[in-house]
This record gives structure tokens, sequence and C-alpha cells, in this order.
């Protein structure tokens, strides 16, 4: 079973920045490409990044490249995003799963982040 925690979300004034972490079953974390989604209310989710188990490339979305940053942390089964320079667009609920939709068994509540001033 695919058991993820997200934490770290918040209010922030546009121009700041949050990070995020995803908790991750030790299965998960080794085997699994993990990815950040977002849902703003009104639209479709959306993938925000993933990074790969094996060698740790990322593949950021048009939308946050040169802002979001997803890395991973081996000795504590946990990957983070790093967000800067946020944007009241960026106001979504965001997600942690597996990055191949496949593997994906539900959605959590998720973190919300909230950019506003």
């Amino acid at each position: 079973q695919v058991h993820l925690v997200e934490s770290g979300g918040g209010l922030v004034q546009p121009g700041g920045s949050l990070r995020l972490s995803c908790q991750a079953s030790e299965f998960i974390f080794d085997h699994y490409t993990l990815a950040w989604f977002r849902q703003a209310p009104g639209k479709e989710r959306e993938k925000v990044s993933c990074i790969s188990t094996s060698d740790g490339t990322t593949y950021p979305a048009d939308s946050v490249k040169g802002r979001f940053t997803i890395s991973r942390d081996n000795a504590k089964n946990t990957v983070y995003l790093q967000m800067n320079s946020l944007k009241p667009e960026d106001t979504a609920v965001y997600y942690c799963n597996p990055g191949d939709p496949r593997l994906i068994q539900y959605w959590d509540q998720g973190t919300q982040v909230t950019v506003s001033s």
C-alpha cells in the first residue's frame, strides 16, 4: 500500500518561500519515482515536479521551472518541494504521490498552500 504524508503548507505573501515535505514508507521511497501535484479551486490537478528514484533526475513543470526545486533525503525517506518566488497562482492543495499514475491508489487531503498579501 502506498503510504505518503505531506506537510509544510501555509499562508505566505507573494514572493515568499515555503518548503513542503513528503514522508514516504521505505518501500515506496526506494522503488517509486515520486512527484508533487497540485490542484487549485476549479482547476484540474497538475503534476508540479517529480524526481527519479534511480538517479535523482528532476522533471519540473514549465510553470514552476526556476522557482520550485524537488529533492530527496534518502536517510529520511522524504521528498521535499522548495518553493521560491511564490505567486498567487501557486495557491492550491499540494499532494505527493508516485509519478506513474498507474501506481496512484488514492488522493489524501494534501497540504494547503495559499499565496496572498
